[in-house]
Formats: structure tokens, C-alpha cells, sequence
């Protein structure tokens, strides 16, 4: 088994217009959310990153069903302004399709921070985890992940270095921040464990 894995399939609803993200080794790359309703009836709106001539060949339009493999993405906002980890999903491949909203994220890395065990307001036991997932070419992506009842208990007494294979979704969750005394409304995005497995 290798020692990193990053698989994103995405189903959805185009929510807006591509818009220009950056350039990279002369391409052109472009970012657009995606909303994909979970069973709850509730939606996560991820922001899938494509490059300009994937976003042509596929030619997608406002309020298209959208199909997107890829994998997720990290990096360092350094700008000072709002979230310091931008998470994202870089697209590999892209159609405009039909069918029902799919969110399945599979991962293989190690933990790069203790897990933390806690509760929510409600009483359920939650645990954080920070997955580093290895690129071909040396680079990391570091990827908060969360876990739930029994495998957040388990996910727990796992340790720093730890190689696991994790299956889930990747979420958006909004939440209230307060800085200097003003509060703003946030977007966290994360995957939620469905099965963590150690190897």
C-alpha cells in the first residue's frame, strides 16, 4: 500500500461563474463552488479549482449538474485576512453530467498533530485530527479531518507519525468568529471521517 492517497469525487450544482484564481507554470487556473446536498437536505458548498483549458473542454454552465474528480487541496493564506488554511479541491477532471450529489473523499497520510478528543453542546464525542497527504513531487497537504461517536473515541489514542487511511465527505460548516471585539460568520471546511483505518 502506498504511503499517500488523495481521491475526491464530487457530484453537484454549479453555485457560480468560474472566476480567475491564479497562474501557475504559464496556466491559467479558475475557481468555482460547488453545492452538494447531503441527505439532511443541508449543503456543502466546496470550491473546486480547475485549470482554464479543463474548464473549456468541459464547458459548464450557470446552474449545471457537475461532476468533479480531483483531490484536495491545501495552502497558506498569507494575507492576513480571514482563514490561515484555505482548503479547496484541485480538479482533474470535469463534466457536466446527471444523477444524484456525491461527496467521497479518500485519504492516506500521516497525523501531523495530536488528535483531540472532545463533545459538542450536545453531548457528541468528536475528535480533530490534522492529516498530512504526501504529493508526488514533495509537497504536503495538511487537511483537518473530524470523527465521530466510537471513531472519534478510536481515532483518539492514535499518535503523531501514525499512517492511516481515512474514507469520508468534505464539508463546509459555518461558525461565528470573534476578533478585536467584532464577530463575523467563517466557513470551515474539513472531511468527515466515515472510517479511519491504521496501516
Amino acid at each position: 500500500m502506498e504511503d499517500f492517497c488523495n481521491a475526491v469525487n464530487l457530484c453537484g450544482t454549479l453555485a457560480g461563474r468560474p472566476v480567475f484564481s491564479h497562474n501557475s507554470k504559464n496556466e491559467e487556473f479558475y475557481t468555482f463552488p460547488l453545492e452538494i446536498v447531503r441527505l439532511s437536505g443541508n449543503a456543502d458548498v466546496i470550491n473546486i479549482i480547475a485549470d482554464k483549458k479543463l474548464l473549456e473542454s468541459a464547458e459548464i454552465g450557470d446552474g449545471d449538474f457537475v461532476e468533479v474528480s480531483g483531490e484536495v487541496r491545501s495552502y497558506n493564506n498569507k494575507s492576513g485576512e480571514g482563514r490561515k488554511l484555505i482548503i479547496s479541491v484541485l480538479a482533474k477532471r470535469l463534466a457536466v453530467t446527471c444523477g444524484e450529489d456525491e461527496n467521497s473523499v479518500v485519504l492516506q497520510g500521516a497525523l501531523c498533530k495530536p488528535p483531540v478528543l472532545r463533545r459538542t453542546p450536545m453531548g457528541r464525542q468528536i475528535c480533530d485530527m490534522m492529516l498530512a497527504v504526501n504529493r508526488r513531487y514533495g509537497k504536503s497537504d495538511y487537511i483537518p479531518c473530524i470523527a465521530w461517536g466510537q471513531t472519534a473515541v478510536d481515532a483518539s489514542e492514535l499518535i503523531v507519525g501514525d499512517k492511516i487511511k481515512l474514507e469520508g465527505r468534505l464539508q463546509s460548516r459555518k461558525y461565528i468568529k470573534t476578533e478585536n471585539g467584532e464577530t463575523s460568520e467563517r466557513t470551515a471546511y474539513e472531511v468527515s471521517a466515515v472510517s479511519i483505518e491504521k496501516f
